[in-house]
């Protein structure tokens, strides 16, 4: 039975390689979506509105997942929580791959998004059991994990996709999943007695109906071109639900996010900053692959397939990786904040550098590169701020809150980005000027960045 709780002891040597490469594992799932898009509604014979989905029902099954995972993780059940979320995982996976009808396809993708969730259960379980200082880089590398998936993802979705066609890429999931629940099931010891965590379920609805309305309105660009009244109205929607739901939070014993906490100025400050951080860093990587692939025959562009499009990915999540080993270290003598205020300035020379020289493939991946660092540094150091104010038994809770703020920050990065290129659309291709345009937009945003986590940093030395 995969449920047990109190048996089950973790083997050392192998829980900090799993915990990270269950985040790597489900970060990858979640990303197979986009580079997958356009071969969905050829092989499947659905519009690219109705093919899209296939990414934004992950993301919306993980920003849901996420905080109520976060709750169970909170509690005595962990390792169970963990291990039948990983089982839904692979059931979603296999789902993916079997010759059966679209909506089917969109049932798995649901399920493959529900595992983002799981990766502030890592640092949950990382904290618990391993020795302070351990504790803390691999929490940092655990967060960089499941940023740089993406770039892991994309071009081994577009090999497999050439090599063996959609379900091959989808086959994938199934593969690295079932060994991530493998994994899991060696590696994962049972929490720490506490008391059950209750899972606010009023909560839970009104989180889920604010978000779908979020990622709706984020993934659906062209509602805001064609119908800018009703999007607006739905926006507002969704900030009274959110409203609501903060009262009704404010107002239980065990709510399903603890408002409170949220409310420190640390913590506040820091989920701003990985708001505002992550719609600059997801809109440059936006704008890198989409120009990668433009055809050259529009003046600009390199007509790459989605494969070796994919494959600019590849310096993104190596000097990502990097930066997530030298971070820690950099962290513990100037702090996190400032952290993350020096990884903000290097994702705003990333889009400097992609604003004025893109004419050759090299300096795309220079500004990969550089993206890749800045990103992988920011997602290192962002746990330390927030957990620097946090209980032990709310590591899961509070980290769950920064993920979905980093998916919220990641979807509305990708919608302006679409929304700016299509503004500056005259043909079938955007302008090269709309690119600059968008690039320097996003250096704006990363300046945003950089003056909040400067404020962070002072709010953070007076405590």
């Amino acid at each position: 039975m995969i449920t047990t709780e109190t048996t089950h002891e973790a083997t050392p040597k192998l829980l900090v390689p799993s915990l990270v490469f269950i985040a790597l594992v489900v970060a990858v799932v979640g990303s197979l979506g986009a580079p997958l898009i356009t071969s969905v509604a050829t092989s499947l014979h659905v519009s690219l509105v109705s093919a899209q989905w296939t990414l934004t029902i992950t993301l919306l099954a993980g920003a849901i997942a996420t905080p109520v995972l976060g709750r169970l993780g909170a509690g005595p059940h962990r390792r169970a929580t963990i291990l039948a979320t990983l089982a839904v995982v692979v059931t979603g996976s296999v789902l993916t791959v079997l010759p059966l009808p679209f909506p089917w396809l969109l049932a798995g993708r649901a399920a493959q998004g529900v595992g983002l969730g799981l990766t502030a259960l890592m640092m949950g379980v990382a904290r618990d059991h391993l020795p302070k200082v351990k504790s803390a880089s691999t929490i940092a590398l655990v967060s960089v994990a499941s940023t740089i998936g993406i770039g892991v993802g994309y071009p081994l979705a577009g090999l497999l996709t050439e090599v063996g066609g959609l379900r091959a890429a989808y086959g994938l999931g199934v593969a690295v999943t079932a060994t991530a629940l493998f994994a899991a099931y060696r590696s994962i010891p049972a929490s720490p007695q506490r008391r059950s965590s209750h899972v606010d379920i009023p909560g839970a609805v009104l989180l889920a109906a604010a978000l779908f309305l979020v990622l709706f309105l984020a993934s659906e660009t062209s509602l805001w071109r064609r119908h800018l009244t009703l999007a607006i109205v739905l926006a507002v929607i969704a900030a009274a639900v959110l409203a609501v739901w903060v009262v009704l939070e404010k107002r239980i014993t065990q709510p399903l996010v603890d408002v409170r906490l949220l409310r420190h100025p640390v913590v506040a400050g820091a989920n701003i900053a990985m708001f505002v951080g992550g719609i600059g860093m997801y809109l440059l990587l936006t704008l890198i692959t989409r120009y990668a692939q433009t055809p050259s025959s529009t003046g600009y562009g390199f007509g790459l397939t989605t494969f070796v499009a994919g494959l600019v990915l590849v310096p993104f999540s190596v000097l990502g990786f990097v930066a997530g080993k030298v971070t820690p270290r950099v962290r513990e003598r100037i702090g996190a904040p400032l952290v993350l205020a020096g990884s903000a300035v290097i994702v705003l020379v990333a889009f400097a550098l992609f604003a004025t020289a893109r004419t050759n493939i090299v300096e795309l991946l220079v500004a990969m590169a550089i993206l890749g660092f800045g990103v992988g540094s920011f997602s290192s150091a962002m746990p330390g701020v927030i957990l620097a104010v946090t209980p032990k038994d709310e590591t899961s809770s509070a980290m769950s809150v920064n993920q979905v703020v980093r998916s919220v920050g990641f979807s509305l990065g990708s919608a302006i980005g679409g929304l700016m290129l299509a503004a500056g659309t005259t043909g079938k291709f955007p302008d090269d000027t709309a690119y600059t345009v968008a690039a320097w937009i996003g250096a704006a945003i990363m300046a945003a960045t950089t003056v909040t986590c400067v404020v962070l940093q002072q709010k953070t030395a007076r405590k």
